[in-house]
């Protein structure tokens, strides 16, 4: 009991753990409209409090033999009467504060049901327990251990029982405890300063808060009210953000900050470097880039540029590296974004990108346990299963993340992506209609993540908008069954009042327990310790604006462009095309192929400018290819797929041009379960027929796998990106003027002899 800002919830949950019972806030009792009152600063009336400290009391008194702890304010002796009526072996733990003390734990508490305004009306209400009462009193200015200490002792005073701090001995028929956090222990090693921040900001702060402390917003507009109204309202523990230019995001990052007392974790999804941070961020390589050559260093340097540029933005949170295995060729979504096709090169490569981003202050949540690259179905767009038994799971993808336990990985992303195996083998019998995405599966996170791999770092879900998880149940029980099941954060609202809502009812109906939240939240407080933005004033969390000039530098564009020289792949060549230069081969038909514009309504063949330019600056004459919708588009009438056909596949196609070059940039982001090359039009004519007439050379910019759809070419090039730096180092290759050096694995086979040929 006491008055608000004391630490009733942090204290009595610690108590409570320490018994071995259950905890319960009371504030989780009250009715809604005494919430709405208090929210409003409108103090409640003793009319409002009986039916809520009747609900406090007969809750203790139903609480059994094992007993309950329960935080409630209980300010005056009558209140304590009416809980006392109902349940009277109610002991009575007060924890009392001077009001200096009490109003510095207030202090900036937003959306907290007692506004701090209102802190000498609760002191003047405050009737103490008097000598009649089994109760214990406790000074809240000492630490929170030695809080809890005396609390233990005067309750074992009260009670005849001896427990201590440390010797928690568990109800018959409580939950399970053995996962819960150590903050000194890896990876947030926390000292005793820090561990103090923790627990002390979790005392200060409200329901509100904790619950907003779950979520991650991915920030949909810049505008400072927009921020406003996220922060004040749902108190979030974590952002990301659209994409923009540096010097905007920068600032967007800085004004956030600002207006939060807690400091916000920033993510960014720095997968390839810089780019996709920031508009002008440096494309240094894909994941499967840097797993293609010798060098594992390119792992490292892509981290490096990662770390650098993110950094300099106010970003301290990377969603990286991705520690998938991509053992199936169909499965497009990581097929770039694997390191490779085997937990060898998987764990090497993720090392080096964690020792380099890890130069500069930046967190990893590594991903998507329990891990993609089995099924070809993308998880943005339905469910999609690891397959994989027990015992091969543990020689593949669980060796890979016990060796990135091990190195230190702060956090994990969960992957909406369900293991049957893995599932019956902690719930044997499970039937088929109960396997869960891992977002939802406590056998998955706490069983096999933190039980058997030993995980004690931060588990948030991945994005809450894919279908992978919202077609597993309703979205009002999947927002708390995800922490539930031993995620701590919550990746992105669909709607923010009713996500927040659902959090909320999750706790206050027990399906979020009082103990599963205060584990979650001193897991999310502890990474920020762990990056020491505790210590930090919140001006200071964001580098100042002069810091954005390393953002594509030259330096990082030119180790983007010696990554691209060592990793530009000959895959095949044989007819024995190559090299094919301005002397020998002067006409160049240049055909470019995409998967149509996607979400970001980019133009998807503007590559082939870039293309077309390198090519003309080599001394080629090029003759680029239109489709029927290019010509209708640039006015032409008349012309349809047919008559497109017709006039490309003539019979003079040899002595119009000298060689065909196909540069293939195919992409695609949560539309389609597996992305292959689609053709402008059926029967296309820029599908290779013309391998019979002309040497072609087929190049890919993105996906690995389109030999299955132009098995017929004979010389095909693996390039892995559409920067400027890999367009031109592929095409010094295609002349001979430098070597191949890049490594591909089978997959770029697809499982065909003819591929092959």
């Amino acid at each position: 009991m006491g008055v608000s800002g004391c630490g009733k919830t942090t204290i009595g949950d610690l108590v409570a753990r320490e018994l071995g019972l259950p905890f319960l806030d009371g504030d989780a009792l009250h009715p809604v409209e005494n919430v709405a009152k208090m929210a409003a600063g409108t103090p409640l009336t003793d009319d409002d409090r009986w039916p809520w400290l009747a609900t406090v009391g007969s809750t203790l008194a139903n609480a059994g033999d094992g007993g309950l702890v329960l935080a409630c304010s209980a300010l005056k002796r009558s209140y304590r009467d009416a809980i006392r009526a109902l349940a009277p072996d109610t002991v009575f733990l007060h924890l009392h504060g001077s009001k200096e003390v009490l109003g510095s734990r207030l202090e900036g508490r937003s959306g907290h049901f007692m506004p701090a305004a209102l802190l000498d009306s609760q002191l003047a209400t405050l009737e103490p327990l008097v000598g009649d009462e089994a109760g214990i009193v406790v000074d809240i200015a000492a630490p929170v251990n030695q809080v809890l200490n005396e609390a233990l002792a005067g309750v074992a005073a009260v009670d005849g029982s001896t427990v201590t701090a440390g010797d928690s001995p568990g109800a018959a028929g409580s939950q399970p405890r053995q996962f819960d956090v150590d903050l000194q222990a890896a990876p947030f090693n926390l000292d005793d300063d820090a561990i103090a921040w923790v627990d002390s900001t979790i005392a200060g702060m409200s329901l509100g808060e904790k619950i907003g402390q779950l979520f991650i917003n991915h920030n949909n507009d810049y505008s400072p009210e927009y921020l406003d109204g996220v922060l004040d309202t749902f108190h979030v523990g974590g952002m990301r953000y659209r994409p923009g230019p540096s010097a905007a995001v920068q600032e967007h990052i800085r004004y956030a900050q600002s207006k939060t007392s807690i400091p916000l974790l920033v993510a960014s999804n720095p997968e390839m470097g810089g780019a996709g941070s920031c508009d002008d961020g440096t494309f240094v390589s894909t994941h499967l880039q840097a797993g293609s050559h010798p060098d594992k260093a390119i792992a490292r340097q892509m981290g490096q540029v990662a770390g650098v540029e993110t950094a300099a933005l106010g970003c301290n949170w990377a969603f990286a590296p991705i520690v998938d295995i991509h053992y199936n060729w169909r499965n497009t979504v990581i097929s770039t974004r694997a390191f490779g096709n085997t937990p060898e090169i998987v764990v090497e490569r993720a090392k080096e990108y964690f020792d380099g981003i890890s130069e500069s202050p930046t967190a990893c949540a590594m991903k998507h346990f329990p891990g993609d690259g089995m099924d070809e179905r993308d998880q943005h767009v339905v469910t999609s299963y690891n397959t994989l038994g027990y015992e091969e799971w543990n020689r593949t993808y669980g060796h890979v993340y016990r060796e990135m336990i091990g190195h230190g990985v702060q956090s994990i992303m969960i992957g909406h992506i369900g293991a049957p195996e893995l599932s019956r083998h902690f719930r044997p019998g499970l039937p088929d209609r109960d396997i869960l995405p891992a977002t939802l599966a406590p056998e998955l996170l706490q069983d096999l993540l933190r039980g058997e791999l030993g995980f004690n770092g931060l588990i948030l879900t991945d994005a809450s908008q894919m279908i992978g998880l919202t077609q597993a149940m309703r979205r009002k029980d999947l927002v708390p069954a995800t922490i539930a099941a031993g995620c701590d954060m919550f990746l992105f609202f669909r709607n923010p009042e009713e996500d927040f809502q659902y959090m909320l009812d999750g706790y206050k109906s027990g399906i979020i327990t009082e103990q599963r939240l205060h584990d979650a939240l001193r897991r999310i407080l502890a990474l920020k310790a762990s990056l020491g933005l505790h210590r930090k004033p919140s001006a200071e969390l964001v580098p100042p604006a002069e810091s954005l000039g390393v953002i594509g530098s030259d330096a990082h564009r030119a180790v983007a462009a010696a990554i691209a020289d060592k990793t530009v792949t000959l895959v095949k060549d044989t007819a024995g095309n190559l090299p094919i230069t301005p002397e020998t081969h002067k006409r160049i038909r240049l055909y470019g192929i995409s998967g149509g514009a996607d979400f970001t309504r980019a133009d998807p063949l503007a590559y082939l400018d870039t293309v077309k330019a390198e090519l003309e600056n080599a001394g080629f004459e090029v003759h680029l290819f239109k489709t029927a919708d290019q010509r209708e588009a640039a006015g032409e009438t008349g012309v349809n797929f047919m008559s497109v056909i017709s006039e490309e596949a003539t019979g003079d196609y040899a002595d119009k041009y000298d060689a065909a070059f196909v540069f293939a940039n195919v992409k695609g982001f949560a539309q389609e379960a597996a992305i292959r090359i689609k053709w402008s039009t059926p029967m296309a004519a820029e599908i290779p027929w013309y391998v019979t007439e002309v040497p072609t050379v087929f190049v890919s910019l993105n996906q690995p796998n389109h030999l299955i759809d132009v098995p017929m070419v004979k010389t095909a090039i693996h390039a892995h990106a559409g920067s400027p730096e890999a367009i031109r180092a592929t095409i010094e290759k295609i002349m001979g003027k430098s070597e191949f050096q890049g490594t591909f694995n089978e997959n770029v086979f697809c499982d065909s002899f003819d591929t092959r040929l």
